[in-house]
């Protein structure tokens, strides 16, 4: 028998075999200062592109003033407990009819943190007779959550009406053996390409297969919609949405998610989210802090219109200037060079410490190899000269790249960092 710990010392999966020349730096980097368009990495002044702070909210001083109140009345402890045991209060049940009635759905239900209460929401929907149909491309949190079914599960190809349609007369001819029902599960937009997930098609398919739908909102979830309620909204079809989930980690800046539904599916799924019936639940800091940037979100249009203003101006950029951002219909803005993963490294290296640009860098196996995906996101906190300094950035290692600046440079890269 081998000892379990065998193979984690000979294989340190695809990533983690770069951790001795990444870490600290490519990944698991520490951005310093209040969290803005401008920080601090390294101890150098940086454009920061790789926070999800879409409306500016983190650290507005409305919502850091009533942050700290909240913190000084309740701490961080209060309320203890699960819900269902002894944390539950008057202002979560506030906060969710808020929500609820925002999302135009009949209830809402606050979950502590969105990764896991996307999965226990899967998990709560389906038993082993049910068949689960959901994008290839779909969050990490809804695979984690697809994992957990019992029962059958098909993937379609991303974004491809006719993958899932020959996907639908698959579950629906196994859903008729098992007795069981079928639950598709899209993004609203999909965080890496920016992608809009086809709701409105997957929504008009309901006319010819009997499927529920769930839709994970998390980017869309006030940037998206004249309101700003979300993806559902913005192609009008939220009412077509059995499930919608959103969390507060990025347009709402703070801690926390809600999924909305029906009064009588919400009521059921309170009392089956193991997520949230064996875990602490959201304390009441979150909770007052999150009804305000609810409150902000809802009477400050002009935080959506300045987000956008910020992203129209920096994809048109791109674009303008002969850069691959792909297919995106969201703030989300993937740039798409060609490159190994060591250019890639001296690239973003050559982009932090010489231009004071810092965004995410995504490589293979997120990508396909020989590809090198860089990923800004706009916030409303950003200046249209933030974006006139990226777009010069980007020429320039961009010329680099292309003449073998970073292919040479990538072994001293690699050298100076300990390999």
């Amino acid at each position: 028998m081998k000892d379990l710990f065998e193979k984690i010392y000979k294989d340190k999966g695809p990533l983690g075999k770069w951790a001795s020349q990444a870490e600290g730096y490519f990944v698991f980097p520490k951005l310093e200062g209040q969290i803005s368009n401008r920080m601090k990495f390294q101890g150098k002044d940086v454009i920061t592109w790789s926070i999800n702070d879409y409306l500016g909210l983190a650290n507005h001083p409305e919502v850091r003033k009533v942050d700290a109140e909240a913190g000084i009345a309740y701490g961080s402890a209060y309320p203890m407990g699960a819900r269902m045991m002894s944390g539950h209060t008057d202002l979560h049940e506030t906060l969710q009819n808020e929500l609820a009635e925002f999302v135009n759905k009949e209830a809402a239900y606050l979950l502590n943190f969105g990764y896991q209460g996307m999965v226990s929401t899967i998990d709560a929907l389906v038993n082993k007779h049910d068949i689960i149909v959901y994008d290839v491309d779909a969050h990490a949190c809804i695979i984690d959550g697809v994992r957990l079914h019992m029962g059958k599960r098909f993937t379609y190809k991303h974004n491809d009406v006719e993958s899932l349609e020959k996907n639908l007369d698959r579950a629906t001819k196994m859903a008729e053996q098992t007795g069981g029902g079928i639950l598709v599960i899209s993004e609203g937009v999909f965080g890496m390409r920016g992608e809009q997930g086809k709701l409105k098609e997957i929504a008009d398919l309901k006319k010819k297969y009997n499927f529920r739908f769930l839709v994970d909102d998390a980017h869309g979830f006030g940037t998206q919609g004249k309101t700003g309620a979300g993806t559902g909204e913005e192609q009008g079809v939220q009412d077509d949405i059995d499930v919608y989930f959103a969390t507060f980690a990025k347009s709402m800046a703070g801690t926390g998610a809600f999924i909305a539904a029906d009064q009588e599916i919400i009521d059921y799924l309170k009392y089956n989210l193991r997520s949230q019936m064996f875990a602490k639940s959201l304390q009441m800091q979150l909770v007052v802090g999150a009804r305000k940037r609810l409150e902000m979100l809802k009477t400050m249009p002009e935080l959506k219109e300045k987000l956008w203003e910020n992203t129209n101006a920096l994809q048109n950029g791109l674009k303008k200037r002969g850069f691959d951002i792909g297919t995106t219909q969201s703030c989300v803005t993937p740039v798409y060079l060609k490159g190994s993963i060591p250019e890639a490294m001296a690239l973003v290296k050559d982009l932090r410490e010489n231009f004071g640009i810092f965004c995410s860098i995504v490589v293979y196996p997120v990508i396909p190899k020989g590809l090198i995906l860089l990923r800004l996101i706009p916030t409303a906190t950003h200046t249209l000269e933030d974006v006139q300094i990226t777009l010069d950035a980007f020429e320039a290692i961009r010329a680099r790249l292309e003449n073998g600046t970073y292919k040479r440079l990538s072994a001293a890269v690699m050298a100076a960092m300990g390999e």
